[in-house]
Protein backbone atom coordinates (compact mmCIF):
# COMPACT_ATOMS: atom_id res chain seq x y z
CA UNK A 1 0.00 0.00 0.00
CA UNK A 2 1.41 3.21 -1.47
CA UNK A 3 -0.10 6.53 0.52
CA UNK A 4 0.06 9.94 -0.14
CA UNK A 5 0.38 11.70 3.47
CA UNK A 6 0.30 15.20 3.82
CA UNK A 7 2.00 15.84 7.30
CA UNK A 8 0.37 19.34 8.99
CA UNK A 9 3.36 20.10 11.59
CA UNK A 10 5.74 22.73 12.51
CA UNK A 11 9.15 24.03 10.33
CA UNK A 12 11.20 20.66 9.54
CA UNK A 13 14.38 22.96 10.37
CA UNK A 14 13.62 23.23 14.27
CA UNK A 15 12.65 19.52 15.34
CA UNK A 16 15.34 17.30 17.30
CA UNK A 17 15.47 14.54 15.37
CA UNK A 18 16.84 12.43 18.05
CA UNK A 19 13.31 12.43 19.87
CA UNK A 20 10.42 13.72 17.95
CA UNK A 21 7.81 11.77 17.22
CA UNK A 22 6.41 13.28 14.46
CA UNK A 23 9.68 12.90 12.59
CA UNK A 24 9.81 9.00 14.08
CA UNK A 25 6.48 8.67 11.81
CA UNK A 26 7.91 10.27 8.63
CA UNK A 27 10.93 8.14 8.59
CA UNK A 28 8.43 5.14 8.54
CA UNK A 29 6.09 6.39 6.46
CA UNK A 30 9.07 6.70 3.75
CA UNK A 31 10.32 3.25 4.27
CA UNK A 32 6.80 2.06 3.50
CA UNK A 33 6.98 3.86 0.71
CA UNK A 34 4.43 6.23 1.20
CA UNK A 35 4.69 9.75 -0.66
CA UNK A 36 5.24 12.65 1.89
CA UNK A 37 4.30 16.46 1.97
CA UNK A 38 4.80 18.87 4.28
CA UNK A 39 2.68 22.41 5.22
CA UNK A 40 2.61 24.45 8.11
CA UNK A 41 -0.59 24.93 9.98
CA UNK A 42 -0.73 28.77 8.26
CA UNK A 43 -0.37 27.10 5.00
CA UNK A 44 -3.75 25.67 5.17
CA UNK A 45 -7.12 27.63 3.19
CA UNK A 46 -10.70 27.44 2.68
CA UNK A 47 -11.26 28.03 -1.15
CA UNK A 48 -14.61 27.54 -3.02
CA UNK A 49 -15.14 24.61 -0.48
CA UNK A 50 -11.85 22.84 -1.17
CA UNK A 51 -9.57 22.68 1.55
CA UNK A 52 -5.49 23.69 -0.01
CA UNK A 53 -2.19 23.72 1.33
CA UNK A 54 0.86 25.16 0.22
CA UNK A 55 2.55 21.80 0.74
CA UNK A 56 6.23 20.61 -0.66
CA UNK A 57 7.43 16.85 -1.38
CA UNK A 58 9.36 15.61 1.57
CA UNK A 59 12.03 13.11 2.02
CA UNK A 60 13.49 12.47 5.35
CA UNK A 61 16.75 10.58 6.60
CA UNK A 62 18.04 9.81 10.19
CA UNK A 63 21.27 12.51 9.68
CA UNK A 64 21.82 15.43 11.97
CA UNK A 65 21.83 18.37 9.99
CA UNK A 66 20.61 16.81 7.10
CA UNK A 67 17.20 15.54 8.24
CA UNK A 68 14.92 16.59 4.92
CA UNK A 69 14.73 18.08 1.88
CA UNK A 70 12.00 19.74 0.30
CA UNK A 71 10.29 19.66 -2.60
CA UNK A 72 8.82 22.74 -5.15
CA UNK A 73 6.28 24.10 -3.35
CA UNK A 74 2.83 23.39 -4.80
CA UNK A 75 -0.72 24.10 -3.63
CA UNK A 76 -2.52 20.90 -2.95
CA UNK A 77 -5.95 20.27 -2.85
CA UNK A 78 -6.03 18.07 0.61
CA UNK A 79 -9.09 15.82 -0.56
CA UNK A 80 -6.33 14.36 -3.23
CA UNK A 81 -4.18 12.92 0.38
CA UNK A 82 -5.22 9.45 1.43
CA UNK A 83 -3.94 10.61 4.99
CA UNK A 84 -3.21 13.04 6.73
CA UNK A 85 -1.18 14.14 10.47
CA UNK A 86 -2.22 16.82 12.22
CA UNK A 87 0.82 16.93 14.19
CA UNK A 88 1.51 20.79 15.22
CA UNK A 89 2.47 21.57 18.74
CA UNK A 90 -0.49 23.28 21.09
CA UNK A 91 -1.15 25.75 22.36
CA UNK A 92 -4.62 24.35 22.02
CA UNK A 93 -5.78 27.78 21.30
CA UNK A 94 -8.56 29.41 18.53
CA UNK A 95 -5.89 28.92 15.81
CA UNK A 96 -5.74 25.16 16.48
CA UNK A 97 -9.27 25.29 16.69
CA UNK A 98 -9.47 26.57 13.28
CA UNK A 99 -7.38 23.91 12.08
CA UNK A 100 -9.73 21.19 13.34
CA UNK A 101 -12.56 22.69 11.40
CA UNK A 102 -10.98 22.87 8.43
CA UNK A 103 -9.82 19.45 8.24
CA UNK A 104 -13.33 18.14 8.76
CA UNK A 105 -14.00 19.25 5.45
CA UNK A 106 -12.13 16.17 4.38
CA UNK A 107 -12.02 13.76 6.65
CA UNK A 108 -12.72 10.52 6.89
CA UNK A 109 -12.85 10.70 3.06
CA UNK A 110 -9.04 11.47 3.51
CA UNK A 111 -8.35 9.90 6.73
CA UNK A 112 -7.00 12.88 9.25
CA UNK A 113 -5.05 11.41 12.40
CA UNK A 114 -6.15 12.29 14.82
CA UNK A 115 -10.10 12.87 14.31
CA UNK A 116 -10.22 16.39 14.11
CA UNK A 117 -13.75 17.01 15.27
CA UNK A 118 -12.48 14.41 18.47
CA UNK A 119 -9.30 16.19 18.51
CA UNK A 120 -11.95 19.78 19.00
CA UNK A 121 -14.03 18.21 21.66
CA UNK A 122 -10.73 16.47 23.60
CA UNK A 123 -8.46 18.95 25.05
CA UNK A 124 -6.39 16.80 27.44
CA UNK A 125 -7.07 18.14 30.98
CA UNK A 126 -11.00 17.95 30.29
CA UNK A 127 -11.26 14.88 28.24
CA UNK A 128 -9.73 13.10 31.04
CA UNK A 129 -12.61 14.28 33.36
CA UNK A 130 -15.42 11.95 31.90
CA UNK A 131 -13.98 9.05 32.71
CA UNK A 132 -14.74 7.74 36.46
CA UNK A 133 -12.29 6.79 38.74
CA UNK A 134 -9.39 7.47 36.59
CA UNK A 135 -8.48 11.50 38.15
CA UNK A 136 -6.98 12.86 41.42
CA UNK A 137 -8.77 15.10 43.09
CA UNK A 138 -9.66 18.42 40.95
CA UNK A 139 -10.98 21.77 39.96
CA UNK A 140 -11.26 23.47 37.40
CA UNK A 141 -12.76 26.62 38.24
CA UNK A 142 -12.33 30.43 38.41
CA UNK A 143 -13.43 31.07 41.55
CA UNK A 144 -10.92 31.61 44.04
CA UNK A 145 -13.25 30.89 47.30
CA UNK A 146 -13.31 26.95 45.59
CA UNK A 147 -9.71 27.26 45.32
CA UNK A 148 -8.92 27.87 48.85
CA UNK A 149 -11.72 25.58 50.18
CA UNK A 150 -9.62 22.79 47.75
CA UNK A 151 -6.30 23.37 49.44
CA UNK A 152 -7.95 23.51 52.84
CA UNK A 153 -8.64 20.24 52.08
CA UNK A 154 -5.78 19.08 50.36
CA UNK A 155 -3.09 20.78 51.65
CA UNK A 156 -0.84 20.42 48.92
CA UNK A 157 -1.91 21.28 45.57
CA UNK A 158 -1.09 21.79 41.54
CA UNK A 159 -2.73 24.66 39.93
CA UNK A 160 -1.85 24.94 36.22
CA UNK A 161 -3.41 26.38 32.76
CA UNK A 162 -6.30 24.44 31.59
CA UNK A 163 -5.16 24.79 28.20
CA UNK A 164 -1.24 24.44 29.07
CA UNK A 165 1.18 22.55 27.74
CA UNK A 166 5.03 21.37 28.62
CA UNK A 167 4.68 21.84 31.61
CA UNK A 168 4.30 25.69 31.02
CA UNK A 169 2.34 27.13 33.99
CA UNK A 170 2.61 24.41 36.49
CA UNK A 171 3.20 25.56 40.12
CA UNK A 172 3.79 23.19 43.26
CA UNK A 173 1.79 25.17 46.46
CA UNK A 174 2.77 23.96 49.35
CA UNK A 175 0.35 23.73 52.59
CA UNK A 176 2.94 26.83 53.86
CA UNK A 177 3.27 29.08 50.81
CA UNK A 178 2.46 32.08 50.47
CA UNK A 179 2.43 32.53 46.65
CA UNK A 180 -1.03 31.32 46.04
CA UNK A 181 -3.36 34.85 45.67
CA UNK A 182 -0.43 36.53 43.87
CA UNK A 183 -1.00 33.41 41.68
CA UNK A 184 -4.49 33.60 41.37
CA UNK A 185 -4.42 36.86 40.39
CA UNK A 186 -1.53 36.51 38.10
CA UNK A 187 -4.18 33.39 36.07
CA UNK A 188 -6.85 35.90 36.23
CA UNK A 189 -5.16 38.27 34.22
CA UNK A 190 -3.61 35.76 31.75
CA UNK A 191 -6.61 33.72 30.81
CA UNK A 192 -10.07 33.66 30.42
CA UNK A 193 -11.05 30.16 30.79
CA UNK A 194 -10.88 28.54 34.07
CA UNK A 195 -7.72 27.36 35.66
CA UNK A 196 -7.37 23.61 36.78
CA UNK A 197 -6.03 22.75 40.48
CA UNK A 198 -5.43 18.84 41.09
CA UNK A 199 -4.44 17.41 44.58
CA UNK A 200 -0.77 16.65 44.85
CA UNK A 201 0.72 13.77 44.18
CA UNK A 202 4.11 12.90 46.14
CA UNK A 203 4.41 9.53 43.96
CA UNK A 204 5.66 12.25 41.11
CA UNK A 205 8.80 11.90 42.78
CA UNK A 206 9.30 8.22 41.31
CA UNK A 207 8.13 9.65 37.92
CA UNK A 208 5.21 10.69 35.78
CA UNK A 209 4.48 7.85 33.37
CA UNK A 210 3.52 8.49 29.51
CA UNK A 211 1.82 5.56 28.03
CA UNK A 212 1.26 5.53 24.27
CA UNK A 213 -2.27 3.96 23.27
CA UNK A 214 -2.33 3.25 19.39
CA UNK A 215 -5.90 2.84 18.40
CA UNK A 216 -7.32 2.38 22.06
CA UNK A 217 -4.39 -0.52 22.86
CA UNK A 218 -1.36 0.33 24.85
CA UNK A 219 1.54 0.18 22.91
CA UNK A 220 4.54 1.44 25.64
CA UNK A 221 5.47 3.73 28.01
CA UNK A 222 8.27 5.52 29.46
CA UNK A 223 8.97 6.76 33.23
CA UNK A 224 9.90 10.54 33.62
CA UNK A 225 11.58 11.20 36.51
CA UNK A 226 11.76 14.85 37.53
CA UNK A 227 15.10 16.30 38.23
CA UNK A 228 15.67 17.51 41.81
CA UNK A 229 14.03 20.69 42.84
CA UNK A 230 11.30 20.16 40.03
CA UNK A 231 7.67 19.63 40.17
CA UNK A 232 7.15 19.14 36.26
CA UNK A 233 8.56 15.71 34.62
CA UNK A 234 9.12 17.03 31.14
CA UNK A 235 11.58 15.88 29.53
CA UNK A 236 12.44 19.31 28.00
CA UNK A 237 12.91 20.38 31.55
CA UNK A 238 15.62 18.10 33.05
CA UNK A 239 13.51 15.07 33.97
CA UNK A 240 14.87 12.01 33.10
CA UNK A 241 13.39 8.85 30.64
CA UNK A 242 13.50 5.32 32.44
CA UNK A 243 13.06 1.96 30.95
CA UNK A 244 9.04 0.86 32.50
CA UNK A 245 6.24 -1.39 31.82
CA UNK A 246 2.91 -0.71 33.17
CA UNK A 247 1.30 -1.85 36.17
CA UNK A 248 -2.20 -3.51 37.04
CA UNK A 249 -3.41 0.12 37.48
CA UNK A 250 -2.40 1.42 34.86
CA UNK A 251 -3.38 -1.20 32.24
CA UNK A 252 -7.06 -1.09 34.33
CA UNK A 253 -6.90 2.89 33.42
CA UNK A 254 -5.74 1.86 29.89
CA UNK A 255 -8.79 -0.74 29.67
CA UNK A 256 -10.95 2.00 30.53
CA UNK A 257 -10.35 4.80 28.29
CA UNK A 258 -9.47 2.49 25.38
CA UNK A 259 -12.66 2.01 23.83
CA UNK A 260 -13.70 5.70 23.80
CA UNK A 261 -10.04 6.32 21.75
CA UNK A 262 -10.50 4.06 19.41
CA UNK A 263 -14.54 4.93 18.73
CA UNK A 264 -13.63 8.58 18.57
CA UNK A 265 -10.86 7.54 15.85
CA UNK A 266 -8.13 8.59 18.29
CA UNK A 267 -5.46 6.42 16.92
CA UNK A 268 -2.37 8.05 18.47
CA UNK A 269 -3.00 9.03 22.13
CA UNK A 270 -0.52 9.95 24.96
CA UNK A 271 -1.61 9.70 28.75
CA UNK A 272 0.14 10.99 31.62
CA UNK A 273 -0.21 8.54 34.72
CA UNK A 274 1.57 9.43 38.56
CA UNK A 275 0.82 6.67 41.32
CA UNK A 276 -2.64 5.36 40.44
CA UNK A 277 -3.99 8.18 38.86
CA UNK A 278 -4.33 9.50 35.22
CA UNK A 279 -3.87 13.14 35.00
CA UNK A 280 -3.73 13.71 30.90
CA UNK A 281 -5.23 12.17 27.91
CA UNK A 282 -2.85 14.07 25.16
CA UNK A 283 -4.40 13.64 21.79
CA UNK A 284 -2.91 16.87 19.67
CA UNK A 285 0.81 16.15 19.23
CA UNK A 286 1.91 13.29 21.77
CA UNK A 287 5.21 12.15 21.88
CA UNK A 288 7.28 9.81 23.61
CA UNK A 289 7.70 7.56 20.24
CA UNK A 290 11.85 7.82 20.20
CA UNK A 291 12.23 7.22 23.77
CA UNK A 292 10.20 4.19 24.49
CA UNK A 293 11.66 2.67 20.92
CA UNK A 294 14.98 3.07 22.08
CA UNK A 295 14.46 2.09 25.78
CA UNK A 296 12.34 -0.79 24.92
CA UNK A 297 13.74 -1.98 21.62
CA UNK A 298 10.12 -1.73 20.42
CA UNK A 299 8.53 -0.05 16.99
CA UNK A 300 6.04 2.26 17.93
CA UNK A 301 6.07 4.07 15.13
CA UNK A 302 5.28 0.71 13.17
CA UNK A 303 2.67 0.27 15.34
CA UNK A 304 0.78 3.68 14.27
CA UNK A 305 1.41 3.15 10.75
CA UNK A 306 -0.07 -0.31 11.10
CA UNK A 307 -3.18 0.72 12.79
CA UNK A 308 -3.90 3.74 9.81
CA UNK A 309 -3.57 1.55 7.26
CA UNK A 310 -5.77 -0.93 9.00
CA UNK A 311 -8.20 2.02 8.49
CA UNK A 312 -7.75 2.04 5.39
CA UNK A 313 -9.02 -1.12 4.19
Amino acid sequence: MSLAVAIQMDPMDSIDIAGDSTFALALEGRARGHALYHYLPSDISLRDGRIIARARALEVRAEVGHHFTFGTEELVDLATMDVVLMRQDPPFDMAYITATHLLEHIHPKTLVVNDPAHVRNAPEKIFVTQFENVMPPTLITRDPALVHEFRAQYNDIIVKPLFGNGGAGVFHIGPDDENLNALLEMFDGLYREPIIIQKYLPEIRQGDKRIILVDGIAAGAVNRVPAAGEARANLHVGARAEKTSLTKREQEICDTIGPALRERGLIFVGIDVIGDYLTEINVTSPTGIMEINHLDGSRLDALVWDAIEARLG
